[in-house]
């Protein structure tokens, strides 16, 4: 499977810690504070801890997937390869619309504080001012991502500066009577209120949908994700503390814009503008960020064969998906011209509520499907308890959403599964994790490998590794499964019969030369492995066959029971690469966990599989 990308790799660390960023400060902080007030008192301070905390298992979860499985898409390609294309083609289309309107709704937020800066601004006006907004972010992200990935650094960079700018100086002069009594509400209205701040913090998964873009995913992506979690957690804890501080109870619950008021009363009217700027820029660095992961889908689902293949067209010169970018901006100026974005929201809430259930089933099924080739570079600490604790909260906070967003939703699922059953099914031709657990459960006869050569591939891409001469002969080398206790005699027998096959030499000759080896010194060099090695006739030919011997072979009474054996024949000019081999197979399996999935291999492909993703050093 080839493991090249059509994308530059250019964001790092800084770059996925803005979009992550960027894509959570918008009206969470600067808006929704005024509401929560209303329902939590001075307790909104802990609405939001509590709400940061709900989103740990989601984000832990998008970032063990996103090392392991760094392609576009984000949740939409982790969903489909866990539960199979249908549910793939619902949470794609899910994903898509969720990011798209949500980042719509960020431009039409602008509006809100263009009023402050522009009282005379109508509806019309706000409108025109999103609609350029989309149009200015798809110039740039069709210039190139690291283009946009370097304005969404420096927005952002500009919008922490104002936010600490405004904690610093309000902090002086908060009112500590203004936050009692601290919970005056009790703690019901904390958790209910933590439910409306929750998705205040969903823009910081969309991140991994531009996954395949980014350099050194393995440590950049959990990296970055994890340093915009703490960085924007504190910010808006403090935000929201020194808030509560300086604004008295009945302006906080009257105020649709409660920062830029609270910094009028530290600076006055300098204050006000300065806070209206960084809101500005926070609906801005939110949209950016959703307009370039949200294109993404499109794009990873046409690879698919789910939507046309159009949408999966490049730019040969920027390696930019022109046609998702464009189809995903054109939606974006439809909401915002001709729909009512409020009354759309709360079910965009409700479907990205769903990816993050889905994104924590993924991380089970794949786990449990015991796929050897799914590799991530970093784990989800609590598995799987944090994934099924996380999954009952979403749960029950889509319930909690309410009939009309649950009612449209239902409907949306509908038109995904029409969509997939019309469209997408007849071109389907991958197996999902949920597959291979049905295979291991029930021992059928289904079989496909698809999935595990998938991920093999995108570990050569991850990993940047160049297959080597060793590569090309593991994935043509013959892999014998011997499932009872054999004599070493009977072991050399298999092998002279199948060496024969592949060298065309006499099964006879091949025996006598094993035995004899053997008889000079045991090829058995550790309790469970033997490398059986022997030089042949000819010029520049080289072989290598694999036996799994599940019950073992008993090559002497200090070595009764070998369970992995490599047999290499090879002619007297490949005794240099006779050497690399050996060495190549000394470095696989030193790992202090391949002798435990060695046993746990299913079959010979996996077997194939596990040696060719195993860690060694590699002449590019």
């Amino acid at each position: 499977m080839s493991n090249k990308t059509d994308f530059n790799k250019s964001l790092g660390i800084l770059e996925v810690f803005a979009i992550a960023s960027g894509a959570m400060i918008s009206s969470g902080i600067f808006v929704l504070p005024s509401i929560v007030f209303l329902i939590t008192g001075p307790g909104i301070i802990l609405s939001y801890f509590f709400a940061g905390l709900m989103v740990v298992p989601a984000l832990l979860s998008q970032a063990e997937l996103a090392t392991a499985m760094p392609k576009s898409g984000g949740t939409y390609f982790f969903a489909e390869r866990s539960l199979g294309p249908a549910v793939g083609t619902f949470v794609g289309l899910a994903n898509w619309f969720s990011i798209s309107l949500k980042s719509a709704f960020a431009l039409i937020g602008i509006g809100i504080f263009v009023k402050l800066i522009y009282p005379a601004a109508d509806p019309v006006v706000i409108k025109i001012v999103g609609v350029f907004f989309t149009l200015f972010f798809l110039g740039i992200n069709l210039i190139g991502v690291k283009e946009s990935g370097k304005l969404q650094v420096i927005l952002v960079i500009l919008l922490i500066l104002i936010l600490l700018f405004y904690i610093i100086t309000g902090i002086e002069k908060v009112n500590i009577n203004n936050y009692t009594p601290f919970k005056s509400a009790g703690w019901g209205p904390v958790f209910t209120a933590a439910g409306m701040v929750f998705i205040s913090f969903g823009g910081l998964t969309k991140v991994a949908s531009v996954a395949e873009e980014v350099k050194n995913p393995g440590r950049t992506i959990p990296a970055g994700m994890i340093l915009a979690f703490f960085t924007v957690m504190s910010l808006y804890l403090l935000a929201v503390f020194v808030t509560v501080g300086l604004l008295k109870a009945d302006v906080l619950k009257s105020s649709l814009t409660p920062l830029s008021a609270g910094s009028y009363i530290v600076m006055g009217n300098i204050g006000l503008v300065i806070l209206s700027v960084g809101a500005v820029l926070s609906f801005v660095t939110t949209a950016n960020a959703g307009l370039m992961s949200a294109s993404r889908v499109p794009l990873a689902m046409a690879k698919d064969d789910i939507l046309p293949r159009f949408f999966g067209n490049f730019s040969k010169k920027t390696r930019v998906p022109y046609v998702s970018l464009t189809a995903t901006a054109l939606f974006m100026i439809t909401v915002i011209v001709l729909l009512d974005v409020n009354n759309l929201v709360k079910v965009a809430s409700t479907m990205m509520l769903i990816l993050f259930l889905f994104t924590n089933i993924s991380v089970i099924l794949i786990r449990a499907s015991k796929i050897v080739t799914y590799k991530p570079q970093f784990t989800s600490p609590g598995y799987p308890w944090l994934q099924i604790a996380g999954s009952i909260v979403y749960v029950i906070m889509i319930i909690e959403m309410g009939t009309v967003p649950l009612s449209i939703t239902a409907g949306f699922i509908l038109l995904s599964f029409i969509w997939y059953f019309i469209y997408s099914k007849r071109r389907y031709k991958r197996d999902s994790a949920i597959i291979r657990i049905v295979e291991r459960v029930t021992s059928s006869e289904i079989k496909s490998d698809y999935l595990s050569e998938e991920l093999q591939g995108i570990l050569f891409e991850r990993d940047n590794i160049i297959a080597d001469r060793f590569d090309a002969l593991i994935k043509s080398a013959e892999i014998i499964i011997i499932d009872r206790h054999v004599t070493d005699d009977e072991l050399f027998t298999a092998l002279s019969e199948t060496l024969s096959k592949r060298l065309g030499i006499d099964r006879n000759v091949i025996f006598g030369m094993l035995k004899k080896r053997e008889e000079e010194s045991t090829t058995a060099i550790f309790p469970v492995m033997a490398i059986p090695h022997i030089i042949i006739e000819g010029e520049k030919r080289f072989d290598i066959v694999i036996v799994k011997a599940a019950k073992g072979v008993h090559f002497s009474n200090n070595n009764p029971h070998v369970t992995m054996v490599f047999a290499l024949a090879g002619t007297k000019d490949e005794r240099e690469f006779h050497l690399k081999a050996l060495m190549a197979i000394a470095q696989i399996v030193q790992d202090h966990e391949f002798e435990k999935k060695w046993n746990n291999a299913r079959d010979a492909e996996e077997i194939r599989n596990l040696i060719l993703i195993s860690k060694r050093k590699r002449k590019k």
